[in-house]
């Protein structure tokens, strides 16, 4: 069972990337073992909130090893004690000892990780072993291998050996605010009869090697499939943009309404291509890269205009139907309440979100450090920066009673009053502003529609022959997920596979 203080961890976590994503998606929990212990893998591209995902999306405990200075962080070491963390001491980080104490320490901890997954506990491991800002995974550490087999070392007689879970985390935009992410639990790996062992500790140290450069290999395929790696942006970019040729162009045969899809159906369609185009560079590499030419001169072109491919087809509604929705209740039932609050929102809520926005520049130092710093300053920052505001005005309207006797003498309700209000006005303001960038682009495509007709039409052209071209190549190929004939790709297999 679960610790109490476990559960309210989940929570917290649960609260900051709820705050931070708009949407947190979750496919393939069934894969994960009801009983018996496993490790978790993953490719490491977004700093501290891969594992924040992961603590808090898994629907199983899972024990944490982490480097042991983090535990004298205020808040942060009381939070990790509370969720079972297992201080790692690494070598690199206790320098005042001398060399072989150092390696003792951190056997030592890591023997302490390993049992924990011995007795049937899930820990998590990022194999990189640093977090970064490819499109592909950095080369492996053995960390995981030696782990793995040390925890079939310390396992009970009869007990299960532990499984190795690899998890696919998918972001569509990891720096910004109110982006989507997917994270999908895949089915545990299968492991050859030569790997599937428990080491014999009279081994050979060169046989135990091997079968841990062995196994890293197998977790390193299985991740760069899981990962959809690429070998560089514009690859990744090129795969994406073919991901919205065959969609728009088929919603367009088959005058289908393009609605926006999921982050699954997007990973999904993703890995279509990034499976079929690794697949015919092999076989037809000229025509693979012939056709990937002709892509990147179509989204050079599609970019130059600012638009997406199924506004090609038809413009964006000028009219988003929340923000009808938000307009008639503001005419109808509160004129004289959306404005103030919305106005007074943006004046309680800037100076922080500018404030953030400064720091993040100042403390990131790469790209995938930037959602850590603004989900941790941020939870701290807005909530004392409302809570400042309350104060504030609890003080102002105790002054003012003292002045005015009229004034009822109810300064904490008005404190809390205006502290709810900078929070609703922050929300609202959110809103606002989303549906108004969403209105302006409606306009600015529709403008660009009627202004560039000829290209618009050579372009759809373009799209049409891409498509052809994509599927041709697909032929004969075993691809994940199934292709509609509206664009949309349905799963074959629960957790995206094929």
């Amino acid at each position: 069972m679960r610790p109490r203080a476990y559960d309210w961890v989940v929570k917290l976590a649960h609260l900051l990337l709820r705050f931070f994503f708009r949407r947190v998606e979750v496919t393939g929990t069934e894969h994960v073992p009801e009983g018996g212990g496993g490790i978790l893998v993953s490719w490491h591209p977004n700093g501290m909130i891969d594992p924040a995902l992961i603590f808090e999306t898994f629907p199983r405990q899972v024990v944490f090893g982490a480097r042991h200075g983090l535990f004298g962080v205020p808040v942060l070491g009381h939070l990790m004690r509370a969720i079972g963390t297992v201080p790692i001491y690494r070598a690199m980080d206790t320098k005042k000892l001398d060399e072989s104490a150092r390696r003792e320490a951190n056997a030592k901890s890591l023997d302490a990780l390993a049992d924990r997954v011995a007795q049937g506990s899930f820990s998590c491991l990022f194999p990189e072993g640093d977090s970064h800002d490819e499109p592909h995974l950095l080369a492996l550490k053995t960390g995981v291998a030696r782990f793995y087999y040390r925890a079939r070392e310390l396992m009970p007689d009869g007990a299960p050996p532990p499984v190795i879970v690899p998890v696919g985390l998918h972001y569509d935009e990891k720096r910004l605010f109110r982006s989507s992410v997917l994270v999908t639990y895949h089915p545990p790996l299968a492991l050859p009869d030569g790997l599937d062992v428990t080491p014999d500790p009279d081994e050979p140290e060169e046989l135990t090697r091997e079968r841990q450069r062995a196994l890293t290999d197998a977790v390193d395929h299985v991740l760069r499939e899981v990962v959809h790696a690429t070998e560089s942006w514009d690859i990744h970019h090129l795969m994406h943009r073919a991901r919205k040729i065959v969609r728009a162009e088929r919603a367009s045969r088959t005058d289908s309404e393009l609605e926006k899809p999921t982050m699954e159906e997007k990973t999904r369609a993703f890995s279509r291509i990034w499976s079929g185009y690794y697949q015919r560079l092999e076989s037809h590499p000229e025509e693979v890269v012939a056709l990937r030419d002709r892509v990147r001169e179509y989204d050079r072109d599609l970019r130059a205009l600012e638009m997406e491919d199924h506004e090609l087809d038809r413009g964006p509604p000028l009219l988003n139907p929340w923000l009808g929705v938000l307009l008639g209740l503001q005419v109808l039932l509160v004129y004289f309440l959306f404005p103030p609050i919305l106005i007074f929102g943006v004046i309680a809520n800037a100076p922080p979100a500018l404030l953030l926005w400064l720091v993040t520049r100042a403390a990131a130092k790469r790209k995938k450090d930037e959602a850590s710093i603004k989900v941790l300053v941020g939870a701290a920052l807005f909530p004392l920066t409302w809570i400042g505001i309350g104060v504030a005005a609890g003080v102002a309207h105790a002054f003012a009673h003292d002045l005015y006797g009229g004034i009822p003498d109810t300064p904490i309700m008005a404190g809390v009053l205006v502290a709810t209000l900078a929070f609703l006005g922050g929300a609202i303001a959110l809103r606002y502003i989303r549906l108004a960038r969403e209105t302006a682009r409606a306009v600015k495509v529709r403008l660009t529609r009627e202004r560039r007709r000829m290209t618009i039409a050579r372009l759809r052209v373009d799209r049409s022959e891409l498509h052809d071209g994509l599927v041709a190549l697909a032929q004969g190929l075993e691809l994940p997920g199934t292709l509609m004939e509206d664009g949309r790709v349905l799963a074959s297999d629960p957790a995206l596979g094929g």
